[in-house]
């Protein structure tokens, strides 16, 4: 269940169910029945259709919102999830290194967990695209093998169609391997997935139809979109400054730095040392020549900021705050056009602080959200001045949380609904929402958002 600390107001039904005729009703008697020139029809009316699913767009990375998605299913599948395509770990950053492009780490996970589960296919089809080769390289090459030659069990249940254009991309990718075999490429650990969508990718020529082709073969709801906030087919490499001066390349190293490409990431908040000073802000940086700390301005997707202006209610998930939330809201015309919508927009706040949010309170998520809408620190040219409440109005925190709440702090920066939710402890991250009781309190506060603009639209009249 989810309590307001500033109220949230009852909970509502999305619709109500009309009356029906009784079906005992006695037909009228033959003296009765009017001649044929004045006759009425006594049939039930159709039943009005359902009221349409609210729409959302969700700010966040492949991980921590990946836990709550099959719950938001059952709310809505009119979901935009925004995605940043910088990540530079796993095996996500042996494609990069060997072929290039963007990294599609993120987008692959969230692309699975929309997958459809409910038929046998479908889950053969899932566990496929979702299979992890061994972390030996050389048993990782035997399966990979293995499976690009179709002997694997894990074709089982797939149907000849999907198996032979699953199985196409996973040769086109390892063509692809052959033809740069000077940099001998690791296997190790290796999401099949990801090899799937780097063949598709790099086939196509575009991220765009790669993800329309995953989206296909995993039967993703039609109206649930993935999409990367940059659309290019180019590498690109996020950059932080911390305010002690220091430059860190790479969203790994910011995160979650390991000590080579084959080291399992740990996300355990609990293990990963400490940055030596806070995060100040997060850039893209160039990729390309000699002058690897330019920094680099690309443009965000276009479908984006044509979502961001049509649905119902705006998100940042919890997760990663600097590494996952933060690249894609730095883009140029992201904090604009949040700014002019009226609409909902709500933080999620994490429950455990990371390597990124170490010391951090509510209100300080909120300052940094905020900064990097408005580009405070970046190109003065670019810098705008809008105040938090017009980028949040509504915070979500889970129960226990080891984040302080400051309210006071928070109604300073004009946010003043404050809404906690049930919360399971989990023993890697520490706490975290339960699934349910999230998407729940988010569709309550949906659904009382929009009964007050209805009560607005009719009182203006």
């Amino acid at each position: 269940m989810a309590e307001a600390w500033l109220g949230l107001g009852p909970t509502f039904s999305n619709s109500l169910p009309l009356p029906l005729p009784s079906s005992s009703s006695s037909p009228p008697s033959m003296a009765s029945v009017p001649s044929p020139r004045h006759r009425r029809c006594y049939s039930n009316p159709d039943p009005p259709p359902p009221p349409p699913q609210p729409a959302l767009l969700v700010f966040s990375g492949g991980t921590a919102f990946n836990g709550v998605v099959e719950d938001l299913k059952t709310f809505t599948t009119r979901v935009a999830h925004v995605l940043p395509v910088s990540d530079d770990g796993g095996s996500t950053a042996e494609i990069v290194r060997v072929l290039g492009g963007p990294a599609v780490g993120d987008i692959r996970s969230r692309c699975l967990r929309l997958s459809d589960q409910s038929t046998a296919e479908a889950l053969a089809v899932r566990n496929l695209l979702g299979h992890r080769l061994p972390l030996d390289p050389l048993k990782a090459k035997s399966e990979w093998y293995s499976i690009v030659e179709g002997d694997h069990t894990l074709w089982k249940g797939v149907s000849k169609p999907y198996r032979e254009t699953i199985r196409s991309f996973l040769v086109y990718f390892q063509s692809q391997i052959l033809r740069r075999a000077e940099e001998s490429f690791c296997f190790s650990n290796g999401s099949i997935g990801n090899f799937f969508f780097a063949g598709a990718r790099i086939f196509f020529r575009s991220l765009d139809a790669a993800i329309f082709l995953f989206s296909r073969v995993s039967d993703i709801p039609p109206e649930s979109l993935v999409l990367p906030v940059i659309s290019t087919n180019d590498r690109l490499t996020l950059g932080c400054e911390l305010w002690d001066g220091t430059i860190i390349r790479g969203q790994n190293e910011i995160s979650h730095p390991t000590r080579g490409t084959t080291e399992l990431i740990n996300k355990d908040s609990f293990s990963t040392p400490a940055l030596p000073s806070k995060i100040k802000r997060v850039f893209y940086m160039s990729s390309e020549g000699k002058n690897l700390l330019h920094e680099v301005f690309p443009s965000p997707n276009a479908t984006v900021l044509e979502q961001l202006s049509n649905v119902d209610c705006i998100v940042y998930a919890m997760g990663s705050l600097f590494t996952s939330i933060c690249p894609s809201l730095v883009l140029l015309g992201i904090g604009e056009i949040i700014s002019s919508r009226s609409c909902l927009k709500v933080l999620m706040l994490n429950g455990t602080p990371d390597r990124e949010t170490n010391g951090f309170s509510a209100s300080c998520f909120v300052t940094a959200i905020t900064d990097a809408l408005n580009r405070t620190y970046g190109d003065p040219c670019n810098r705008l001045k809008n105040p938090p409440s017009q980028y949040i109005n509504t915070i979500l925190v889970p129960r226990n949380s080891s984040v302080p709440v400051d309210v006071d702090r928070l109604n300073a920066q004009g946010i003043f609904d404050v809404i906690v939710v049930d919360s399971l402890r989990d023993s890697k991250v520490g706490i975290i929402y339960d699934p349910k009781s999230l998407i729940r309190a988010l569709a309550d506060l949906i659904d009382r958002y929009m009964k007050s603009r209805v009560k607005e639209l009719i009182d203006a009249r």
